[in-house]
């Protein structure tokens, strides 16, 4: 059955890039075989993204077959640079990468056998996931845009008042600090799956040398997360207060208010029609829910040792630096961090430890998070007016029952442990 489901994955995969691809030739925008091809003999959308996916993809091979598959991909991306610079365009990464993945995993499936062929096989399947998974992002994006023409912004940021209005705070902060602080911030956002990368790399190295795959890591609560998240925004759609609220609501916003005033509260609500262009990708962060996936998988390894203090600390500096910038730059609401955290540890809690089973604690974890998402995305909808209204008992209602649902989740995946035991989660490091 495991088999037979493995296949029936493998075979969904082209049908729904297939599927996707005819929605976006209907609808005038790139679809995903359209900007894979971009990535092979294109212009890539992003130069990480491809290098990530090759990153993971070399942890299923010997040292030696990394250096010369990573010698291949470097190779192939400075000649496809150098002659796009002499036929008079910018050079551009990632074919290279996206090239050397696709040649490996033919090597391993045609020329390779036993446990070799296994392990790269199935580390390339995650590189190659983590590739297809952005281009399906993208134009599930226009989906949304599709989906909802009108968007619910006008009550978040009711709700958010009881929260303080963070992303009016934090873009006033961002913008007293000057360029460095929003350049790194920035730099950061855009560029989570390299930090996933390094994560999974790491609770990964071990792979081909034990022969032994962890039942749980990092890569499969960020596709999981990546399948649930974005049906929300169909459901919930919301742009963001730069674009509500900001310069950059192409003239549909409500006013240039961001960041530097508060927009008078409006106690009778309703859906602002927004343009056909800007994405509905509010509701909830997935960059938080990714940045928490991130931090949380930082803790420990596969094993349950602790991980090393330099992970930790990246780990923590990410999400932080992450939730900064969706707040800073006006990307989010603080409503929405408080959703994608709950939708993070949700997932989280379905996925981790696998070996210990559906007991009492998974499944009132799971269910209490679904509940509780479900319970913040209504009250948004159906209590912003009174959130609005009660500010601080509905603010302390609100990260109080967020609080305690993260709590439960840290006493049942967190324990406290003994330091000296090998499966301690916490330690004395200043980073936790």
């Amino acid at each position: 059955m495991r088999r037979a489901a493995v296949w029936a994955g493998i075979a969904a995969v082209p049908v729904l890039l297939v599927a996707l691809q005819i929605v976006a030739w209907r609808n005038g925008f790139e679809g995903p075989l359209r900007s894979l091809w971009n990535d092979y003999a294109g212009t890539p959308k992003s130069v990480s993204v491809p290098w990530a996916g090759l990153a993971l993809a070399l942890v299923g091979v010997s040292w030696r077959r990394r250096f010369v598959t990573l010698g291949v991909a470097v190779g192939i991306d400075a000649i496809v640079s150098v002659v796009r610079v002499l036929g008079g365009g910018a050079p551009a990464l990632g074919n290279g990468a996206v090239l050397a993945l696709t040649g490996l995993a033919l090597v391993a499936w045609l020329g390779w056998e036993g446990r070799v062929r296994r392990d790269a096989l199935h580390a390339a399947a995650l590189g190659a996931l983590l590739i297809l998974a952005t281009k399906v992002g993208d134009v599930w994006l226009h989906v949304t845009v599709m989906a909802g023409p009108s968007v619910l912004d006008r009550y978040v940021l009711l709700a958010d008042h009881a929260l303080g209005e963070p992303s009016w705070l934090l873009g006033r902060a961002l913008a007293a600090l000057g360029p460095v602080p929003s350049g790194i911030l920035h730099w950061v956002y855009i560029e989570l799956p390299v930090a996933a990368m390094v994560v999974a790399v790491w609770q990964l190295r071990r792979v081909v040398s034990s022969g032994v795959w962890p039942r749980h890591y990092l890569v499969r609560t960020f596709l999981v997360l990546g399948v649930v998240g974005p049906v929300v925004y169909v459901l919930f759609p919301v742009v963001g207060p730069m674009f509500a609220f900001g310069p950059d609501g192409h003239g549909l916003q409500i006013g240039n208010y961001w960041p530097h005033t508060i927009p008078p509260l409006d106690h009778v609500p309703a859906a602002l029609p927004f343009d056909g262009g800007t994405p509905r990708n509010c509701m909830p962060s997935m960059h938080t829910a990714w940045a928490t996936a991130v931090f949380l998988h930082s803790r420990r390894a596969a094993d349950g040792s602790p991980a090393p203090r330099w992970l930790r600390w990246g780990g923590a500096f990410w999400v932080l630096a992450t939730v900064t910038a969706t707040l800073g730059f006006g990307y989010h609401y603080g409503a929405d961090l408080l959703a994608g955290a709950v939708l993070c540890l949700t997932v989280e809690s379905a996925l981790r430890d696998p070996e210990r089973g559906w007991d009492t604690s998974r499944i009132g974890l799971v269910a209490g998070g679904a509940t509780l998402l479900a319970g913040l995305l209504l009250s948004y909808r159906f209590l912003a007016v009174w959130f609005a209204a009660h500010p601080f008992p509905a603010g302390v209602l609100l990260l109080g029952l967020c609080g305690a649902y993260a709590y439960a989740f840290a006493t049942t995946w967190f324990p406290n442990q003994s330091t000296s035991s090998p499966n301690s989660l916490i330690t004395s490091s200043p980073s936790r």
